[in-house]
Formats: structure tokens, C-alpha cells, sequence
């Protein structure tokens, strides 16, 4: 007799074979997840379902292709910006409705630069449209001088302006309206396009759409001999003192030395010899948020080429922390994101889709929108003894008290998924289930899994143990 303890969940891998992947291999009792779909960690070694959102304000009716805010020089006051249909709106304190700004005209379908200049002035830019900036928060100026630019920082006292004819112009020291006196062009060499504009390790690192990297300490540049940059603008984003973007090769973090690859366990989302990953368009606009120590990106529908599930508006879940990825089906098509510091000074997460509509993300929300949230673990144990028939015994799972999953198990001698005979499990309301396999249940492979669909609760799943026989053949 055998018995198995898993109460340390982990993360979603399609990386690693599921066959030497296995509890009791290090680390002791683990288990990661063939399928982990709208579940946070919100305990260490737990899952809990994500929470959901709520409509923030009136629709701007069409696509959100921007999301920023800009907190002025007296630290309270503050505006929510959209940007929607070519037009830039701003909310007062993220709670006013939604008005256009003065000379807020951009070009539709374009994520925004913006950059905001000692605590009192924001510039914003698209590439196309002649830069602009605004010192009250609420009507913009054609910024005289400065160049069409895709992105900003603000670095060693200057405003830096990423322009669009591999160039990276610096303003006049101290001010970000003067383009003359003392400013200089930096030509940025190299194949392809301009597209992102990072301040990492307090040096500027300017990006190109063929991936190529170029870092600048205020004197010098230097090539960084790489081709794995951003290929979407709108994926840069960072935390502590990391940025984190897409590739067509993967996620990556960028300390300012070398970039590293951290998305190995969802490679088959990002791409695979299916080509049902993220499409080839979404790896250019592909829209990135950090929020607390999640690195969220918004991808369009994926279907990974080993369950051959799909997920449909998905956001990649990158915890940090833990290290550990998950998937967020989203009920509605996630196109801007935005986390900011609210009037209470909670940190809040706003999100923006395709029909110009803004959410508040989390608090209490626990739907989307009125949708329910299909929340889904799906596993397979096998021992580490895949070719060994099993007899299973008994299973016994640890959830929540009212705790509203579905619970099914699966015993197969293959990882097909078609043939799969899925058995109810019963109610686990109690939050302690234990059940006891019919007799002569027997097979190679153990397959779990757990789903819920309610609209007006967050469970929580704390593990499970698994008493099995090997079978023994002569």
C-alpha cells in the first residue's frame, strides 16, 4: 500500500513531460498542473479562484487601446486616462466620468507613450501625431521642437523622447517644453524600428521591433548583442527593479544585463507546431500590466498543443514571487490595463476591452460582470511508475468550507484525452472530502479534475491525498 501527500500546488507546466513530473520527486510532495485556469496563489502551496470585475464609469464605445494615470506634484490629486477611438479621455480622480481632453486627438488603434516630467507636467506621444504634453492634466499642447516619438523617460534630469527614424532625443536639462537650447539626437543603430523606451538599473534602454537592444548611461550607448527585445510596446512593464515583456520566443525578465527567458512551463502557449498559440498579430500588441508582484498579459485566444484546450481571452498570469504561471479566461476580450493607486490608496486594477468599456478588477467582485467564472485544475498522478498498473484506493481532497467545485477522476492507461471516463466525485461542501474508489479500480494513470462555476464565491483548493496498490504482473 502506497500513499501519496500533495499540499504544496505549484504552477501550470506544458513544458515538462507529465511522466517525470511526479510527486515524491523533488520537491517532496509537489504537483503541478497539466491545466490551471482563473486560479491565483493566494497562500503559498493553495490555490484560490481569481477574483472578478465590475464596470468602472460609462463605455467610450470603442476599442480601449490606452490605460495610464498621471498622480500630480501634491500627491492626491490625480487622473484616470483612456484612450479610445482616437480620442483621450481623463477621469478626475479615477471616479469623474469620462471627458475629453483638450487637443487629445491621437491615432486609433495605437498604444500611447507617456512620461510624466518632475511631479508637473505628462507628455504623451503615438509616433504619428506631433508630440504633446499637459501641466493642468486636462488639455494638451503641441510640444514645440520635440520629436514624433513612441515612448519617454525621464532620466538624469532630462525628458528622453524614443522618435520613430531610429532616433533617441534628450530635452534641455530641467525642462521638458524646451527641444533647443541643449538637446542632442542619439542615433539608434541596428535593424528594424524603433518600439520601447525602458529605464532599468538606472540606465535607458532603447528597443527595437527585430528585438535588438541598445543601453544609454548618459554618455555612451552600448549595443547589448541581442535580439530578444520587446516585440510589443505595450508588454513592457515592471517590478522592482525588473522589466518584463514578450518575445515570439517567450516572456522575458530584464534586470539591465541580459535577458532571461521565464516562461518555459507555458512555451506551448506562446508558440507550437500547431500554431493555435498567440497568433502572429498579438505578438506586436500584445497589452502587459504589473500588478502587486503579477505580471498580467493579454493574449487572445491560445490553445496549447498538449490538452489541445483552449483559452479564450486569455491573460497569462506571471506570479513573481512564487514563480509559478497560471491562465485567466476572461469574459471579455482584455485590450488595456492600468494599476494605480486609488482615492483611498488602495492599489487598484483597471481593465479596458474591446467595446470601450473599463472594469474594476478584484475587491469583491467575485464574476465577471455578471458572468460566471470557470475556474479549472486539472492533473495527472502516476506514482512515478507510469508503466506500473495501480489498483486506487481512496482519494481524499482539502477545499474551503462551502466550497461550490465540481470534483472528477479519471483512471486510464493512456494521456488521451478523448477516452477519458470521467467520474463524479460528489459534494465537497464540507471542505473535507474523502472517497473510496469502486472496487477493482485499476489503471496506469490518475487523472484529476476540479471545476467551478459560481458566481458569488472564491473557493479555495488545499491539496489532496492519494492511497494506491501497485499491481504487481508476472
Amino acid at each position: 500500500m502506497s500513499k501519496v501527500k500533495a499540499y504544496n500546488l505549484e504552477g501550470l507546466n506544458l513544458r515538462v513531460s507529465p511522466f517525470i513530473s511526479s510527486l515524491g520527486v523533488f520537491p517532496p510532495n509537489s504537483h503541478e498542473f497539466l491545466r490551471l485556469v482563473n486560479m491565483d496563489a493566494d497562500l503559498i502551496g493553495a490555490k484560490k479562484k481569481r477574483p472578478g470585475y465590475g464596470t468602472l464609469l460609462t463605455s467610450l464605445g470603442g476599442t480601449i487601446d490606452s490605460l495610464f494615470d498621471w498622480h500630480q506634484q501634491d500627491g492626491t490629486t490625480f487622473n484616470l486616462y483612456a484612450a479610445s477611438g482616437g480620442t483621450l479621455y481623463y477621469s478626475s480622480q479615477g471616479t469623474g466620468a469620462w471627458a475629453n481632453c483638450g487637443n487629445g486627438t491621437f491615432t486609433t488603434g495605437v498604444n500611447l507613450g507617456h512620461a510624466v516630467h518632475d511631479g508637473t507636467l505628462l507628455m504623451v506621444g503615438d509616433g504619428i501625431i506631433n508630440t504633446r504634453h499637459t501641466t493642468n492634466g486636462t488639455s494638451f499642447t503641441d510640444t514645440s521642437g520635440a520629436p514624433k516619438a513612441i515612448d519617454f523617460q525621464e532620466y538624469q534630469g532630462r525628458m528622453y523622447a524614443l522618435g520613430t527614424s531610429n532616433n533617441l532625443t534628450y530635452a534641455t536639462t530641467g525642462t521638458a517644453t524646451d527641444w533647443t537650447t541643449d538637446s542632442a539626437s542619439i542615433t539608434i543603430p541596428g535593424a528594424g524600428k524603433n518600439l520601447s523606451l525602458m529605464k532599468v538599473a538606472n540606465r535607458l534602454v532603447a528597443t527595437k521591433n527585430s528585438g535588438e537592444m541598445y543601453r544609454w548611461d548618459g554618455y555612451n550607448l552600448y549595443d547589448m548583442s541581442t535580439v530578444l527585445g520587446p516585440t510589443s510596446q505595450a508588454s513592457v512593464d515592471q517590478v522592482e527593479n525588473y522589466a518584463f515583456y514578450l518575445n515570439r520566443w517567450g516572456v522575458y525578465s530584464f534586470n539591465g544585463d541580459s535577458p532571461e527567458i521565464v516562461s518555459n512551463p507555458i512555451k506551448k502557449q506562446i508558440y507550437n507546431d500547431a500554431g493555435s498559440a498567440i497568433q502572429p498579430g498579438t505578438f506586436s500588441n500584445a497589452y502587459s500590466e504589473v500588478h502587486y508582484y503579477n505580471y498580467l498579459l493579454s493574449v487572445g485566444t491560445v490553445t496549447d498543443d498538449l490538452t489541445k484546450e483552449t483559452i479564450n481571452n486569455c491573460v497569462l498570469n506571471y506570479d513573481f514571487q512564487l514563480n509559478q504561471w497560471s491562465n485567466y479566461d476572461m469574459g471579455t476580450q482584455i485590450t488595456a490595463m492600468e494599476s494605480f493607486r486609488d482615492n483611498s490608496g488602495s492599489q487598484t486594477l483597471i481593465l479596458g476591452d474591446n467595446s470601450g468599456q473599463c472594469y474594476t478588477y478584484g475587491g469583491t467582485y467575485t464574476n465577471d460582470n455578471g458572468l460566471p467564472i470557470q475556474a479549472t485544475m486539472e492533473m495527472v498522478f502516476h506514482g512515478q511508475e507510469p508503466a506500473q498498473d495501480k489498483k486506487f484506493n481512496q482519494l481524499w481532497l482539502l477545499f474551503n468550507p462551502g466550497c461550490q467545485a465540481h470534483v472528477q477522476v479519471a483512471v486510464a492507461n493512456t494521456f488521451t484525452k478523448e477516452k477519458l471516463n470521467w467520474i463524479d466525485i460528489g459534494d465537497v461542501s464540507d471542505g473535507y472530502k474523502e472517497f473510496r474508489f469502486p472496487s477493482a479500480t485499476q489503471g496506469r494513470l490518475l487523472f484529476l479534475k476540479i471545476t467551478e462555476t459560481s458566481r458569488n464565491a472564491r473557493f479555495v483548493f488545499y491539496g489532496y491525498e492519494i492511497d494506491y496498490d501497485l499491481v504487481v504482473r508476472r
